[in-house]
């Protein structure tokens, strides 16, 4: 299959699967997205597993507990969906794809590299970094690559559950003590702008962008997912009486979108770097793991290796 036939074929909202033929470049991207994906998933377990034991009640651990075992499945479905994409000459299984971000090599989401310094933070977390994740994940329901698909079905229900949970800690301190309601605004103060970074640079300087568009893995650009997080987004944050960190944030009758500053690029790309508040710190609590956590896979392969026998 050329390569325009098999854009025909995904722009007629046709589904690839994995041993059909597809072309490099497609296959690549999807290796690097998906992978990317999941390395987020695991990752963004680690600002919240730091206030599993500083939960305020009982029923307050039990969820974020719950959250962080869904954050664990949807790291697994993506793995799982990547390693489909292996074909000898493009790498894709779950341990070089790990190492790789283990090693630097691959991204994760920029927004796990801030810490989360308060409770309040963890609700900020679910409301504004799960409603981000779902403006970009239900879009990739319809993505063109089956697995991947699929794996997005389950995951973005999960994360609307999220979305709520963290709505629902905010809503609580907002309507708790003044004390409780500053927590609130300054958790938004410092994860407002780290979301809207969340779905990547402005659209003419995102490289893959829109070779993803023409091969129907993403279906809408970074700006405009990024505006409907917004418009979504400023509502909420008025119900709840808190304001949104941004003095040029006004509404365009005109457009009927709200108009919003520009986001901290510099700050964005230091990130990427590795130069953000967590960077160093998130790499060595996986390697940290992996390496004292290998008896544990090494026990499961020998396992499965005596049950064959």
């Amino acid at each position: 299959m050329n390569n325009d036939t098999f854009l025909t074929y995904v722009q007629q909202e046709n589904k690839v699967e994995p041993k059909d033929l597809m072309p490099d470049d497609y296959r690549k991207l999807l290796v690097r997205q998906i992978s990317q994906h999941a390395h987020s998933e695991i990752v963004g377990m680690l600002p919240e597993a730091n206030w599993i034991t500083r939960a305020p009640s009982l029923r307050r651990k039990m969820a974020l507990l719950a959250k962080i075992q869904d954050e664990a499945g949807h790291g697994l479905y993506l793995y799982a969906a990547t390693e489909t994409l292996g074909n000898g000459e493009v790498i894709a299984d779950r341990d070089s794809t790990y190492n790789d971000m283990l090693a630097g090599k691959a991204k994760y989401s920029s927004i796990f590299n801030y810490p989360a310094l308060s409770w309040a933070d963890i609700g900020a977390i679910g409301w504004l970094v799960d409603g981000a994740a779902i403006m970009n994940q239900v879009m990739l329901m319809g993505n063109s690559y089956g697995p991947y698909s699929r794996a997005m079905v389950r995951i973005c229900k999960e994360e609307s559950f999220h979305q709520r949970q963290g709505y629902e800690i905010l809503m609580t301190l907002c309507r708790g003590t003044k004390e409780q309601k500053q927590l609130a605004q300054d958790a938004l103060n410092r994860f407002w702008w780290p979301a809207l970074m969340m779905f990547g640079p402005n659209d003419d300087a995102s490289p893959n962008s829109q070779k993803s568009m023409s091969y129907r893995i993403k279906r809408e650009s970074n700006d405009s997912l990024r505006q409907r997080f917004v418009d979504v987004t400023v509502p909420q944050a008025e119900f709840l009486g808190l304001k949104i960190p941004d003095e040029n944030l006004t509404w365009n009758e005109e457009t009927q979108h709200y108009d919003f500053g520009e986001l901290p690029w510099e700050e964005f790309m230091e990130v990427l770097k590795g130069n953000g508040p967590c960077n160093k710190k998130r790499l060595e609590t996986k390697r940290k793991a992996q390496q004292e956590n290998a008896w544990v896979k090494e026990a499961a392969i020998a396992y499965a290796e005596k049950i064959r026998k």
